[in-house]
């Protein structure tokens, strides 16, 4: 049995902001099902929800500061979630990283350097726990500096480094090390120096024994200037250190033939019940009813990264389809107001919800017939993966987790039984159209759009293989 903490600045279902939380809520999930001892650490945000209060463990002093430590549970299960409290950082309104007009907090450098160094203290068991782990698992750029502090420690537990986007590195000016009070021994090129920049990502990525990320393809991908940032060299270099480990999905949460959202059940063996959920997805959206029209989906954020802007150069020669198109999601105001135009001005063909709605993601998952992902970079991607959960046929780029999800429909992939979707390659209007023109040919064709569902539907996305593959890594080290 291995000791695993879990270091996190999201996790669902106590707060969330995007990926880094599903993880956080699932893996430590699946890891505690292979009999591992795992506790979850991360700040006590003012808005957590959806879990007991913490009860107090102690109080440990870093940096002339005092900061609780408390216990909760991740709900519905025995795993232990550590908040680190400290109410001056951490007790305000809102969201983890940013303000109310989507500046960063300007204590953020200091929040997360002090819940770096909480981690620490845990990990080397000088918080009073009598626990220390054998590994601390850390994620994204809030944990970088946890393997960097804990390479000053002698015998300390070995450090995994996970990347869920290496888009956001914790890049602060050079002044921030010396206020931050961090070791010197750290200010280096080889260390947390970047360009004369404070990288908290760095410390990650320079000091843990393992670096991973959440799909094979973007483990290839972010050796490489287009999506490494500046630090594809480093990442290039360590290579040996470094694997794709593909995220998991919840398949109790996205199951639809138990899926209480949605408006019918079905499964593999009736798949004709899916049909009940485009009718209803088209009456909730105000679209006409028409069985036969296949009803595109899109939920996310609407932002260039995600390809909105490939589907919007791309819908006024789409609209003249027989389709129909169903968005959710926000982002960029131009764009959210572009798709606003297009329902407005084609109210029998495309329909806008601005803004996040849970069960509205479920139904659209399980209504549409095709799920829309032209996304320019994806590091794992998850709602590919529901799609395919809910027969509803994903059209994606090939990229990232994308890439390593999704088995474009090709004449040897229909012929072996493996093909589940439709994969392009350019980041042009041009490529995603021909795309989709390529699906509604065989979207003609229903027993093979059939056999296409149930190949989609047959895969295992769960977290089980992912946890597996987590353990083997702890193994090595």
């Amino acid at each position: 049995m291995k000791k695993i903490l879990f270091a996190t600045s999201e996790t669902h279902p106590l707060i969330k902001t995007g990926g880094l939380a599903d993880v956080a809520g699932s893996l430590p999930l699946a890891l505690g099902e292979l009999e591992q001892d795992v506790r979850i650490i991360m700040p006590n945000y003012q808005a957590i929800r959806n879990c007991e209060p913490g009860r107090y463990l102690c109080t440990v002093k870093v940096n002339n500061c005092d900061v609780n430590l408390l216990e909760t549970w991740l709900p519905g299960s025995q795993i232990p979630v550590w908040l680190v409290d400290y109410p001056p950082f951490f007790k305000v309104p809102g969201n983890p990283y940013v303000d109310d007009n989507g500046m960063p907090w300007p204590n953020i450098g200091d929040r997360f350097a002090l819940f770096c160094r909480i981690v620490a203290e845990v990990a080397m068991n000088r918080a009073y726990l009598d626990w220390q782990p054998d590994i601390v698992h850390c994620n994204d750029w809030q944990t970088g500096l946890v393997p960097a502090l804990l390479s000053l420690e002698h015998q300390h537990p070995a450090s995994v480094f996970t990347i869920h986007n290496m888009a956001y590195q914790g890049l602060f000016p050079a002044t921030a090390f010396t206020l931050l009070n961090l070791p010197g021994q750290l200010w280096h090129p080889e260390g947390l120096e970047y360009h004369g920049m404070l990288s908290f990502i760095k410390g990650g990525l320079a000091y843990a024994e393992r670096i991973t990320t959440v799909s094979p393809t973007y483990a290839q991908e972010i050796q490489t200037p287009e999506f490494g940032y500046g630090l594809e060299g480093l990442l290039a270099h360590k290579q040996s250190q470094l694997s794709g480990i593909l995220n998991g999905i919840d398949t109790e949460v996205w199951n639809p033939a138990i899926d209480p959202h949605i408006a019918q059940t079905y499964g593999m063996k009736t798949l004709n019940d899916k049909a009940a959920n485009k009718i209803a997805l088209q009456q909730q959206m105000n679209l006409p009813v028409d069985a036969e029209l296949p009803v595109f989906g899109l939920i996310g954020r609407l932002v260039e990264q995600k390809g909105i802007d490939l589907i919007l150069a791309g819908l006024p020669e789409l609209l003249e389809l027989p389709a129909q198109f169903v968005f959710l999601g926000s982002g960029d105001k131009s764009n959210e107001y572009r798709l606003m135009e297009f329902a407005r001005l084609y109210p029998e063909k495309v329909a806008v919800t601005i803004g996040y709605n849970e069960p509205l993601a479920h139904q659209i998952e399980a209504g549409a017939d095709i799920f829309l992902m032209p996304s320019r970079f994806e590091p794992c991607g998850l709602n590919q993966m529901y799609s395919q959960r809910y027969g509803t046929i994903p059209i994606v780029r090939k990229t990232g987790g994308l890439a390593d999800t999704v088995i474009d429909t090709l004449p040897e992939s229909i012929a072996n039984g493996t093909a589940t979707g439709f994969v392009f390659n350019d980041t042009s209007a041009a490529t995603l159209t021909e795309a989709i023109k390529r699906c509604l040919v065989m979207f003609r064709h229903k027993k093979d759009w059939r056999q296409l569902q149930r190949n989609a539907m047959s895969r295992d996305f769960s977290w089980q293989s992912s946890a597996q593959r987590y353990l083997a890594l702890y193994d090595e080290i």
